[in-house]
């Protein structure tokens, strides 16, 4: 079970090519070499590390600010970033080590006729060594002084049921076998396993584990490298894969530990009182360390639900009436002060599985049946991995009562749905555990509630929710640290049923997603106005790239739709090397300018004309946007002064907060925050590692700090073809909680693609919802604790999130340990309250909870994996790596998430050992999302990369809810030469063909097909030389593929079948995230065809291994 860390750098030898396809070429190969940095750790599994020395893991812990998480988390490694204030853990070791690397391409070698240069293995010398270290008590965190509620989950009560019959997974179908008429649970027992097949006989008691197992601080040395031919693969067995393997007991592992964290920097605007109480603390206790700091992730297939392994029931004392169950009135408006839910999250169709089996009959019927999630599969002979269509998250193993009103996983999943019992069974599954959160998404419906009352747990402050229990009228049990509270008087009456003592059934304890319209008591001062204020380039750089035009055109169509009401405000700031102020004030036949060129001590001319009322002064606005553009027309001033215009914009929008909206083209080479260009073109495809990705100065995150302080957020837009170093420009926005958007090579002649996305960017950014000074917390239930977050905010007490502003297209990450036992538990919850203040002025509190089963076998962790989930967080973790210790070690650290994974699997869960590399069907997407993520821009070597590219690459990696980011990881490639009605769906009265998902590999282009790929913020249109001519005609509207315009853009409208079927299928692909995709079509000869060519993951290219070759890779070093 080696974990050598993965290089992503192809090794060489002789022989034939493992191709992918037919169009397989041979190329020259190079080695890059790379060095691991040492991760602290407790003896506690580190997914970072396995049993042999493995490449540091991706696991922040040490006291500086991670990449894109905020000062107060733990970074990876390294020293604290400059001019971040002193951290309060103590220092972990941060000295790198070197590690293992890739095995040479000899794996798979080249056809004979062509000669290719040679690589190897690291030598073993350069094995890494791990450090670990105990945990430290977390300032302010208290143990709670309740005793946990034992046994008890929700105010839910379990129907009898009745027994399925048991359904065969011999065959494998990319979607989960159907369920019909799902039964609900059947009594609870003690926490056991939930997917536990076990053949009759062997099933062990429950106390005889294993004897104890713990990974040992190092391991030896890999060895010289291979030099012969690939090793022999041993014949698969014949006949189907096995899958009644009976897993063993768990063993027993190293200890817990606690997670290190660091204290606040400085006291927010917003304390406890505005979602918190003075004191509240969500983690009881010292912190566990950051047990999965290693990254591993689990396949998001579809699972099937267990027998509930935790009995869901009330109280003995609780009267028939209060058991809580979904409401079933009929919907009603958003707009009304209490609105219901939308129709809850439903569990995805398949048939009646264990949850819904009685314990006794579930664990008859498991005998002989393996839930799909945990069938076997052997990767290296199964190619057609992918499911038909795209992967959804897979269903926690809850009743069905319980699930139903979970919420959802597009806003609050997990990595793991199905919590460990331990740290030591968590270490021993070798899985990071985390969520991810999209807290401010878009939602079409969302109950409101308005009340003078907010009902919260007076012990942790968590807010009432549909899994608390009620243990009678009067009382109610938390749910997170289980202190039994009062009912309020108020909280009797349910204004949705207009009936008097059920608050079971009042909308706060029917939906996991709802929003509170706060009281005053959460306002430490009168809720802000909304203010918008803009900061532009106008050098001469910009005004060539023509930007100013179209931002100013788009505001005047956008302006009367800026979120807001009557006391919004608006105001703008040009510059080049000197400082541009508008007076718009109230009264003026024109906008006045007011041009400050003492830009080192920076001041403002008029402070109160320069932001003024909207709705008073509209007229003013206008005409300045249309002056704007001719007004630096001839302008030839080169200099750009960035620093002292983003101080000006700070002073101007200090008293009341706001969002600061800056537009830059070139390096800012004049005054304060000037830069130099740190990027050497020559040096992006042979570098050995990755200079740059770190700051070049503290000012653009000390000015954040400030700005965040001040309810002020950011948001940078970048157009430029030249090097701005995003780096040191991206922390403006990322500590500040605003965005970064980057259009490489705009010009508004010569890129018309960009110029498209920058307008359907800009419509999106001007209008969508906003919330203002904002604070989020994440809750979990005792004996679980959150360590480290990731996304772009910055931390002002231990769990306290700032975010001056929050936008719906936002995610957010957050790594987790255990750090007391929860075999007293059968399920835990989560919880995030985010509070801001609408842009009507309304204080608002947006409450998400999350209900997940608690376990005790491996093999239901297993099943129970989110493998997208996984993915996500491991690339956050990635990304932070890669800033504080280098690129290779945190390519390295994701290569031994998947072997130490798997490695975990094929030793602690499968009984009935098979030759091949083995995965459970929830895992069989694992290595494919990580080769995915060593190719991904962000991360990839040995191609040529511009640094502002891989930095952009890498914010969005950080801070792009799951559902966005996972398309720049995993393109999606259909064809669409042959697009059908069959299947489609009818989406407002449009049919929307449904072409199925491909590999993404030139094994299966065609010559005379097109085909689609979709990779998140571009799409690629591929024209094959032979493309029949019906489609060329009747889509794009040319008689041959020569024909096809070089830099078409845009599909043209025409009044064919198969233009309107095109076309709805890329709009509603489209539509289904918030920026704008530009499309380009492309054929074999164009600009663009190896951007195309990049993203086919699974074939070889010159610096980096095929998905054969790279699973071949994981063999070899499992079976070590």
């Amino acid at each position: 079970m080696s974990t050598a860390g993965f290089n992503s750098q192809n090794g060489t030898g002789t022989g034939q090519t493992y191709a992918n396809g037919p169009t397989q070429t041979p190329a020259s190969l190079h080695q890059v070499p790379g060095v691991s940095s040492g991760m602290t750790h407790q003896p506690a599994y580190n997914p970072m590390q396995a049993k042999a020395p493995t490449p540091p893991g991706l696991y922040p812990y040490q006291p500086v600010p991670s990449f894109n998480s905020s000062p107060s988390v733990q970074p990876l490694l390294s020293s604290p970033l400059v001019g971040g204030p002193p951290s309060h853990t103590p220092p972990l070791s941060a000295s790198p080590s070197p590690g293992p690397r890739l095995p040479p391409g000899h794996a798979t070698p080249p056809p004979p006729a062509t000669a290719v240069s040679s690589g190897s293995y690291y030598p073993s010398s350069m094995a890494p060594t791990w450090q670990f270290n105990t945990a430290t008590q977390l300032p302010g965190s208290a143990a709670s002084t309740n005793v946990p509620f034992r046994g008890t989950v929700g105010n839910h009560v379990n129907p009898p049921v009745s027994l399925p019959a048991p359904t065969s997974s011999a065959s494998f179908s990319p979607t989960p076998p159907p369920m019909n008429n799902p039964q609900p649970p059947g009594p609870g027992i003690p926490p056991t396993s939930m997917h536990g097949y076990t053949q009759p006989g062997l099933a062990p008691s429950p106390g005889n584990f294993m004897p104890p197992h713990s990974y040992p601080q190092s391991r030896p040395g890999f060895g010289p490298p291979p030099t012969g031919p690939p090793p022999a693969m041993k014949p698969p067995p014949t006949g189907a894969p096995v899958t009644n393997a009976t897993p063993p007991p768990p063993k027993a592992d190293a200890q817990c530990g606690g997670a290190v964290n660091s204290l606040p920097l400085t006291e927010p605007i917003f304390q406890e009182g505005d979602i918190e109480c003075p004191g509240a603390v969500t983690g009881n206790g010292p912190q566990a360390p950051n047990n999965f700091n290693h990254v591993e992730n689990k396949m998001a297939g579809p699972t099937q639900p267990g027998p509930p392994s935790r009995h869901v029931g009330h109280y003995p004392s609780l009267p028939p009436g209060y058991q809580s169950t979904p409401h079933a009135g009929p919907p009603m408006h958003p707009s009304q002060p209490y609105t219901q839910a939308a129709p809850p999250y439903q569990q995805p169709p398949g048939g009646p599985g264990p949850a819904h089996l009685s314990p006794s009959m579930a664990a008859m019927s498991l005998q002989s049946s393996t839930p799909e999630a945990l069938r076997v599969v052997n990767l290296l002979q199964e190619r057609n991995l992918l499911p038909l269509t795209a992967v959804s998250a897979p269903t926690p193993c809850l009743p069905q009562d319980l699930q139903k009103i979970n919420c959802n996983p597009e806003v609050f999943r997990s990595t793991l749905t199905s919590i460990p019992q331990s740290q030591s069974l968590l270490n021993k599954a070798k899985m990071p555990l985390g969520l991810l959160l999209h807290p401010f998404k878009d939602l079409s419906q969302l109950p409101v509630v308005t009340s003078s009352t907010i009902v919260r747990c007076r012990s942790c402050r968590t807010y009432i929710n549909p899994f608390v229990s009620f243990l009678d009228q009067r009382r109610w049990k938390c749910n997170l640290c289980f202190r039994v509270n009062d009912v309020p008087e108020e909280f009797m009456y349910n204004p949705v049923s207009r009936s008097y003592g059920e608050p079971h059934k009042r909308p706060e304890v029917q939906n996991a997603t709802i929003e509170f319209i706060a009281p005053s008591e959460y306002m430490l001062r009168p809720p802000q106005p909304a203010v918008y204020l803009f900061v532009l380039d106008v050098s001469h750089n910009a005004v060539e790239t023509g930007y100013l035009t179209v931002f100013c055109q788009s505001l005047l169509e956008n302006i009367n739709a800026l979120p807001g009401d009557s006391r919004t405000k608006v105001g703008f700031i040009t510059f080049d090397s000197t400082i541009h102020f508008y007076n718009l004030q109230e009264g003026l036949s024109q906008p006045q300018m007011l041009i400050v060129s003492d830009i080192e001590d920076i001041f403002l001319p008029t402070p109160d004309s320069l932001l003024v009322n909207l709705n008073e002064c509209k007229e003013l606005v206008q005409d300045l946007l249309k002056s704007l553009p001719n007004l630096f027309m001839k302008t030839m001033e080169t200099q750009s002064a960035l620093g002292s215009a983003l101080q000006a914009a700070f002073k101007l929008l200090s008293p009341t907060g706001g969002r600061m909206s800056v537009f830059q083209t070139q390096l800012p080479n004049l005054g304060m925050g000037a830069l130099q260009s740190r990027e050497d073109p020559n040096q992006r495809a042979s570098a050995k590692d990755i200079q740059h990705l770190s700051p070049a100065t503290d000012f653009y995150k000390k000015l954040a700090l400030d700005c965040s302080g001040q309810q002020v957020a950011v948001d940078l837009f970048l157009l430029s073809s030249q090097y701005c170093d995003l780096a040191s420009l991206g922390c403006i926005s990322r500590y500040s909680a605003g965005s970064v958007y980057h259009y490489p090579s705009y010009h508004h002649q010569h890129n018309p693609a960009q110029v498209e996305r920058f307008q359907k960017d800009l419509k999106r950014y001007l209008t969508r919802k906003i919330g203002f000074e904002a604070v989020m917390r994440i809750r979990c239930t005792k004996g679980l604790s959150i360590h480290t977050f990731h996304g772009n905010f910055f931390v002002r007490s231990t769990d306290l999130l700032s975010l001056p502003n929050v936008n719906p297209d936002a995610g957010f990450a957050v790594q987790m340990s255990i750090e007391e036992n929860l075999d007293d538990m059968q399920v835990v919850s989560f919880q995030a309250a985010l509070l801001y203040t609408s842009s009507k002025g309304e204080r608002r509190i947006r409450v998400h909870t999350l209900c997940l089963p608690v376990v005790s076998s491996l093999s239901d962790i297993f099943a129970g994996a989110d493998v997208q989930a996984i993915t996500g967080l491991l690339a956050s973790m990635a990304v932070d790596r890669s800033v504080t210790a280098s690129l290779s070690d945190a390519r390295d650290a994701m290569t031994n998430a998947v072997i130490d994974s798997l490695s975990s699997y094929r030793q602690s869960v499968l009984t009935i050992q098979q030759p091949g590399l083995l995965a459970p069907a929830c895992l069989r997407l694992f290595p494919l999302y990580i080769l995915a993520l060593l190719k991904q821009r962000a991360f990839r070597t040995g191609t040529s990369t511009r640094l502002d590219d891989r930095m952009f690459a890498m914010y969005q990696l950080k801070y792009q809810p799951l559902a966005y980011s996972m398309l720049m990881i995993h393109p999606a490639l259909y064809r669409v030469d042959d697009l059908t009605d069959e299947g489609a769906l009818n989406i407002n009265e449009r049919t929307i063909p449904q072409p199925r998902l491909l590999q993404l590999s030139v094994e299966k282009l065609n010559r005379d097909g097109a085909f689609l790929m979709d990779a998140g913020t571009v799409m690629y249109l591929w024209i094959g030389r032979n493309c029949h001519p019906n489609f060329l005609t009747q889509v794009l509207g040319v008689p041959n593929c020569s024909s096809v315009p070089e830099n078409l853009y845009l599909l043209p409208e025409l009044d064919t079948a198969e233009s309107q079927r095109t076309r709805a299928f890329v709009g509603w692909l489209r539509d289904q995230r918030p920026f704008f995709p530009s499309i380009h079509v492309i054929k074999d000869e164009s600009q663009l065809k190896p951007h195309f060519m990049q993203n086919m993951i699974e074939d070889r290219t010159e610096s980096a291994l095929s998905y054969y070759e790279f699973l071949l890779h994981l063999q070899q070093q499992i079976s070590k």
